[in-house]
């Protein structure tokens, strides 16, 4: 039987038996600590910079206060305590129910997205959402433990389109598209749609909304201050992702060239 290296098993191992993506190895020659914290899928690289500032990391049993401090291979790196340790990558699709949290935890008890993922060693990987859905919003939703990404793709320099469907209870009139595309005010700012359309002309219940923005419930307030109250409302597509073959409540680990096309859309190799 053929061998192979160390690195290539690792990798198919989280290829073919996880459908993850492998951490990826310390250099000989280190690694940043905020790197590092970010790979372990607690914080962003911004974020660790906020951690290393509060004194809550240490390296090596030593509180970090340089920010360009490196981790080695062998090194051991705490947050809060903690001993952290890089993870593999984990991206999945999930196609989001009504009357669901979209959140790890609830207080109160409530279903969370979370608890829609069967596999618990896949969810003890660290899994969280990007961005949030309303409790009764439903369709797509991108859970992972990437940090990195997900600061990226919530952040509003790099304009993630988002793609929804709307129902509402008295038709929307031509005008109030327009309306939509101009921008709504809104108590924190004008509120406006990069598209708004007819999605089954002639039916006027039912429009389409693309955004980059993602102030919280936009959709819903930019309705209701033109007096329209939303049936239902559902994301189609966020970041290129799409609901096709995902029925609602189910989920799919994200495709290698998906996993690239996102990472390029924000910037990440």
């Amino acid at each position: 039987m053929k061998k192979h290296t160390k690195k290539t098993s690792v990798k198919a191992i989280y290829r073919k038996q996880r459908g993850g993506k492998a951490p990826p190895a310390i250099p000989e020659a280190g690694m940043r600590l905020n790197r590092y914290i970010a790979l372990s899928g607690i914080a962003s690289r911004r974020g660790a910079d906020e951690l290393i500032r509060q004194g809550l990391v240490r390296l090596n049993g030593e509180v970090v206060t340089e920010f360009g401090k490196k981790v080695f291979p062998g090194d051991e790196v705490m947050v809060n305590g903690e001993v952290i340790t890089p993870r593999p990558y984990e991206y999945i699709l999930l196609n989001k129910p009504e009357d669901t949290i979209t959140t790890t935890r609830d207080e109160r008890g409530r279903r969370t997205v979370l608890d829609l993922i069967e596999d618990e060693e896949l969810k003890a990987q660290g899994l969280f959402p990007v961005g949030r859905l309303d409790r009764n919003t439903t369709g797509v939703l991108l859970l992972t433990n990437d940090g990195e990404l997900a600061h990226r793709l919530m952040h509003p320099r790099y304009e993630v389109e988002k793609l929804y469907r709307v129902v509402t209870a008295e038709p929307v009139k031509p005008h109030e598209l327009d309306k939509l595309r101009k921008g709504i005010p809104l108590k924190d700012g004008l509120a406006r749609a990069d598209e708004a359309f007819y999605v089954r002309p002639p039916n006027h219940h039912e429009i389409g909304i693309l955004l980059h923005e993602g102030k919280n419930r936009q959709i819903r307030r930019m309705l209701e201050a033109l007096g329209h109250r939303v049936v239902s409302l559902e994301r189609v597509n966020y970041a290129g992702l799409t609901l096709e073959g995902v029925r609602r409540g189910k989920w799919r680990r994200l495709f290698p060239h998906e996993i690239k096309r996102i990472r390029k859309k924000v910037k990440l190799k």
